[in-house]
Parts: C-alpha cells; structure tokens; sequence
C-alpha cells in the first residue's frame, strides 16, 4: 500500500512538473533551476495532500466536537487569517521566499564543508541494516527532528527575545486547525533555518526531509484543532493529542510557569510528549481552558487583527516598543 502511494504521488509530482513548472522555468529564462523545481512541486503537492485532509477530516471533527463555538464576525475573520497563513506556508510561498534568500547561503556552507573534506553523515548508518529498511531510517531521523523541535519549542518560550515574536502564535483567541502556522516571519525563518541545519547535519534524504515535514505538519493542525478529543490515558502519553496540547495554549496554564512573570509553561513537545514527561514539562489535567496570552485579558495588549498588522506588531514587540 505505502508503495502504490509512494508511486501516485510520484507520478503527480511528474505531471504537474512537466505541465506546468517546466514550461514556467524555460519560459522565465530559468532553466537551470529545473531540478528545484521538481522539488518545489513536490512540496507543493504534499502541500495540497495536507489540506485536503485537513478539510475532509479535521474539519468535520471540529463541528462534531468542538471545544468552543465560533460564530461571531470576529471569529470567522481571525479564523480567516490562519488560513492564509497556512496557505502561505504549506502551499510553498514561504519556502520559494527561502530559497531566493537563505538557501543560497547553506548551499555555499556546506558545499565549502565537503570542499574541506568533511563529507555527509548519515545518522541511520550508525545502526546496521538500517538503511535498508526505509520505515525504520524513517521513523529514527522523525525522533531526533522531534528532540530537536522540543527544546526548539522551550527556547521560544524561555528566551525573551524569541518570546517575543513567538507570542503571535499564542494569541489566537479562537484556536482551530489552522492556527499551527500562525506566527511571525522571522520566527519562522529562524525554524526553517533550524530544521536545515539539523537535516545536513545527520544526513536526511530530501524525500525523507519532505516525508518528516509533512507528518509533523499534519499533527500540528490536528492538535490546534477546535475539537474536544483525548487519546486516553496510555495514549496521551504516546502522541501529543489537540487536549495536551491546547494547555499549552491556555491561559495562565500553558506559556507560564510559577506566575505570570517568568517565562516557560508546559507540553512543548512537538509529535511525542516523552520529552515534556522526561524533562518535567508535561501537564496531563483533563481540562479545556480559553487559550490566548494573560496580558490580552489582563492589559488588553494588541497583537493585531490582519496579516500585516500582526507582523509589524511583532517587529514593535521585538524591538520593545510593543
């Protein structure tokens, strides 16, 4: 089954490429990046594969059980909002933007790094027959790039600066399954940048890189999603579920920790909530509380009601003069 998907998928990836990426690339003068642009087709597609499933089950999950209702105008149009942000980024924008700014940059890195003789490690080889069992070489780089998402999740969290533009995320009022690409976007270079590093760091194939992306993705929308749901009490503690997650999002419960001034709080794991029970973060309560930021209520801080405006606001907070 997992190859006859593999194969639909490819034989998307080629059509689309051949029908329309290719002829735009000669057209532009740009025939040189042909090989990117099969691989931006490819995001591209699992891009559409995401929303797709997002609108086909995530979203009837949420009118079955949702956690609050959202009918006013305001509502709709922040809802409205998150969705363009998850246009932006799953659909390929945000990462055509990097590759015209910062993947030049790492190419040139890293290319000088195997000039220098350091070649490509590959993390999965360090077990033997490993690499001949693509699910079990993916499931080993899912862990590390989840150990890593972790304590990149606790750094936004705990370092001023990084709360600072990470805030965005946390100020959806009215969180739904499009809420996970909410955020500013410096933060979101700054993560991007991240994940490249690790992946050149311990080897990941680019199809493998794709692969990990995009599950991650998935379950990120699912666990913002507006839906009274929990995986019971064993499985709460093997997938992080949208209950263990929107603690995180709660107000006073999940960014906070001894009081509203210290930064820090609770369940910051990404896909497996064995770092926040291994590193003494995880709140398993069985509760569902309003999400936002204590100073929305408290101070009625802004964080902006638009696109633009809530990127500029971050930029203010940033520099302190929000």
């Amino acid at each position: 089954m997992l190859d006859g998907l593999t194969g639909l998928f490819e034989a998307a990836q080629s059509g689309l490429f051949e029908a329309l990426v290719q002829p735009a690339l000669f057209a532009m003068g740009m025939g040189n990046l042909l090989e990117d642009g099969y691989g931006a087709t490819a995001w591209f597609l699992m891009g559409v594969v995401q929303i797709v499933v997002l609108l086909a089950v995530v979203g009837p999950l949420q009118r079955w059980r949702p956690v609050e209702a959202m009918d006013s105008p305001a509502d709709r149009a922040s809802v409205r909002v998150d969705v363009l942000y998850t246009l932006i980024h799953r659909l390929g924008v945000f990462r055509l933007v990097l590759f015209f700014t910062l993947a030049p940059w790492f190419d040139t890195a890293f290319g000088a790094l195997r000039t220098a003789g350091y070649g490509t490690f590959h993390l999965d080889q360090l077990w033997p027959g490993v690499t001949d069992q693509a699910l079990a070489s993916l499931l080993i780089y899912l862990v590390v790039f989840d150990f890593v998402g972790y304590w990149t999740h606790r750094g936004q969290h705990q370092i001023e600066w990084w709360w600072r533009l990470h805030a965005l995320h946390h100020s959806q009022r009215q969180m739904t399954m499009w809420s996970d690409n909410r955020s500013h976007l410096l933060e979101s270079l700054l993560d991007d940048a991240i994940m490249v590093v690790v992946a050149q760091l311990i080897g990941v194939a680019p199809e493998q890189f794709i692969v990990i992306v995009a599950l991650t993705q998935l379950s990120e929308s699912f666990q913002h999603a507006n839906v009274r749901l929990w995986f019971g009490r064993v499985g709460e503690r093997l997938w992080v579920s949208p209950r263990f997650h929107r603690l995180h999002h709660s107000i006073g419960l999940g960014h906070e920790t001894n009081g509203p001034k210290t930064l820090g709080g609770h369940n910051f794991g990404v896909l497996l909530p064995c770092w926040d029970m291994l590193f003494g973060t995880a709140n398993f309560e069985h509760r569902y509380d309003p999400t936002g930021i204590r100073d929305q209520v408290e101070q009625n801080r802004q964080y902006g009601d638009g696109f633009w405006a809530q990127q500029w606001l971050g930029l203010k907070r940033l520099c302190g003069r929000a």
